[in-house]
């Protein structure tokens, strides 16, 4: 057989790999990467505002002084400038990837310095959130 048809048959075979190759390598490359790039990257968690113990949010009653308000549940991350009067409460928690969020709102209103009225979660949403919380803690909320 001439060396000139067997060279033929030859590139004629490996032309259709090649592309495909050329195309499904970088491909595959990039996959590749993505994948072992993105279980790579730590995500920390996300805290802000200030713990809400049920236990300490369900002791503040009716005619408490501010003081004893701030005692219990720490000084209120938002003061409204223009209302002196309402305390707001707020805590917030996203732990690292996952798409759970634990959030949490106690309004407290004074009238004077003493309290007048407490808007907070009911027994069994403080149920829930409590629970809800134990589980991102624990890191069994994916």
């Amino acid at each position: 057989m001439p060396s000139g048809m067997m060279e033929s048959r030859v590139s004629v075979i490996w032309q259709p790999r090649t592309t495909v190759m050329k195309i499904l390598h970088p491909l595959a490359l990039g996959l590749t990467l993505s994948v072992l790039g993105s279980a790579c990257v730590y995500r920390i968690n996300i805290q802000q505002g200030n713990y809400l113990d049920q236990a300490a949010v369900d002791q503040v009653k009716d005619g408490m002084t501010r003081s004893q308000v701030r005692y219990l549940l720490g000084t209120p991350l938002v003061a409204d400038t223009f209302n002196k009067e309402r305390w707001d409460y707020i805590y917030y928690l996203k732990k690292g990837r996952t798409l759970h969020v634990d959030s949490r709102r106690v309004t407290v209103f004074f009238d004077g310095d003493k309290v007048a009225k407490i808007d907070k979660p009911s027994a069994a949403e403080a149920a829930r959130q409590d629970a809800s919380l134990a589980k991102i803690k624990n890191g069994r909320i994916y």
